[in-house]
């Protein structure tokens, strides 16, 4: 069973903001170690500019193989909605699959996602003709916060599990 662990400092690394600021807006975001072994993902989401979104993404991080399910996560929220954001090929921009997780604010949980609660998105856009996420393919992993949720956020991550076969 495939497994990333936020429990070292060079966890975090390769870690890498795509915040709105690439069209002008002002969000910003970052991925950190914190001592007590989790990452967070922090940072505050501005609609200034027309912007509304801020992430961070692993540019080459294999997560999933054949015949995977879904994913399993060990986080700590604060209320916000994230998507956990899949992508298939090595591009800056295009098709990406997300899932949305909302764990409740201040303790720790684990949430399961079933792969089928991958939906594909290029945007914000749904693409209804895209092909299914194929795991095995995964090559780009991240984290975002848009949707209008404007104002500071923090996801705490302990961990993300790939389950199945």
């Amino acid at each position: 069973m495939q497994s990333l662990h936020f429990n070292t400092p060079e966890s975090v690394n390769g870690w890498s903001a795509i915040d709105d600021r690439v069209m002008g807006g002002v969000s910003q975001s970052r991925l950190t170690f914190h001592p007590e072994g989790h990452a967070v993902f922090e940072g505050e989401v501005s609609t200034q500019n027309g912007g509304g979104f801020a992430s961070v993404r692993h540019a080459q991080l294999r997560l999933g193989e054949q015949g995977s399910q879904g994913y399993r996560f060990h986080v700590r929220g604060d209320g916000k909605r994230y998507k956990l954001t899949l992508r298939t090929d090595q591009g800056l921009d295009g098709v990406n699959y997300q899932a949305v997780l909302q764990p409740p604010a201040g303790r720790w949980v684990e949430a399961t996602v079933p792969l089928n609660l991958f939906n594909p998105s290029y945007r914000g856009r749904p693409v209804p003709n895209a092909p299914a996420l194929r795991p095995e393919h995964v090559c780009q992993v991240g984290w975002m916060v848009a949707d209008g949720q404007v104002g500071p956020f923090r996801l705490d991550i302990r961990s993300i599990t790939v389950l199945g076969p």
